[in-house]
């Protein structure tokens, strides 16, 4: 796959455009991993972007320490960072360290967070700029407030939200009175389906891009575990074995089924099923290795499902009931 080959899709109602496929930087310094040094980080930041995945998407808070991702990522796009969409995260409730004066998506925080960003990605602006987690000590007309002040001085081109429900998706857009949000970031895949009830009706009605987060549900839609197992070094079988063996197999074996009668990769129909969904702007998912990103690139086209598919298979991994509902 070239990267003419992996179309570039619309954030939004905005005049920012990623790649289909996106690049999590979640595993860039994560321990135990081959993208835990600066060579593994680069060998995978190489094989994205000549496949043609160039929206590359990190936060302050991933890698084994703060702020490592960043570094790693700022270090390994030096002489090409004017070839990708760069965007970070800032403000996690539970881990970005707290500045004194300010609560995580204050005035004080941003200020402090987007220079030190940009410091450790060395680059003068951020494509996107996202608050990783809604920050109920701050009024979102501040947060948007800073934001739009640091796009003016060109160290943000767009900003973005991540975790957000569907009535704080609302709230912002009311209180917006210039810069906006332009995109919404929240987990979804076929196996955790619950944005479809709030998160993205909200992101369609005020024109927001969506990106899917966990959208492979750590590995288990591509195709590559069975209810037998899976790959020994995988991270699910060795950090998160319950996710495994409390996976829905029989739903799963008819979903292989499915792909099987079309002759398609269980990797494949998982892109296939996002990139039917206009409000998608980006499937982001997380690599360790080359031949992963290089896989993802080229199912990301592979397969366009027809309305009938996309029924069958919302069938066979169905949206759970609302709990809320009783």
């Amino acid at each position: 796959m070239t990267p003419a080959d992996l179309p570039l899709r619309p954030v939004g109602r905005s005049g920012l455009r990623v790649s289909a496929m996106g690049l999590g930087c979640n595993n860039f310094g994560r321990a135990g991993t081959a993208t835990e040094t600066l060579e593994g980080t680069r060998a995978v930041l190489d094989a994205a972007i000549d496949a043609g995945v160039t929206f590359l998407d990190t936060a302050d808070m991933y890698g084994r320490e703060f702020g490592l991702s960043e570094t790693l990522l700022g270090e390994s796009l030096e002489g090409r960072r004017d070839e990708v969409v760069l965007a970070t995260k800032f403000g996690h409730a539970d881990f970005a360290p707290p500045v004194l004066g300010g609560a995580k998506g204050s005035r004080t925080h941003i200020r402090r967070a987007v220079e030190d960003s940009l410091r450790r990605l060395r680059t003068d602006r951020i494509d996107l700029y996202q608050l990783h987690t809604p920050d109920p000590s701050t009024p979102v007309d501040e947060t948007l407030d800073a934001l739009a002040d640091l796009v003016r001085e060109g160290k943000v081109r767009y900003v973005g939200h991540s975790n957000f429900a569907g009535w704080q998706i609302a709230e912002a857009e009311y209180a917006a009175s210039g810069v906006r949000f332009v995109s919404a970031q929240n987990q979804y895949s076929l196996l955790a389906r619950a944005a479809e009830r709030e998160v993205l009706p909200a992101a369609e009605r005020w024109g927001l891009g969506f990106f899917p987060f966990f959208p492979l549900h750590n590995g288990l839609l591509t195709g590559k575990f069975t209810r037998e197992g899976g790959p020994e070094g995988s991270r699910i079988m060795r950090q998160r074995p319950h996710l495994w063996r409390d996976a829905p197999w029989d739903a799963l074996e008819r979903y292989q089924a499915f792909c099987d009668e079309r002759e398609i990769s269980m990797l494949e129909a998982t892109f296939g099923w996002f990139f039917a969904h206009p409000v998608v702007s980006s499937v982001i998912a997380g690599a360790t290795s080359p031949e992963q990103v290089r896989a993802n690139a080229a199912a990301a086209t592979a397969w366009t499902p027809s309305t009938a598919d996309i029924a069958e298979l919302e069938e066979i991994l169905p949206l759970p009931a609302d709990p809320a509902a009783g």
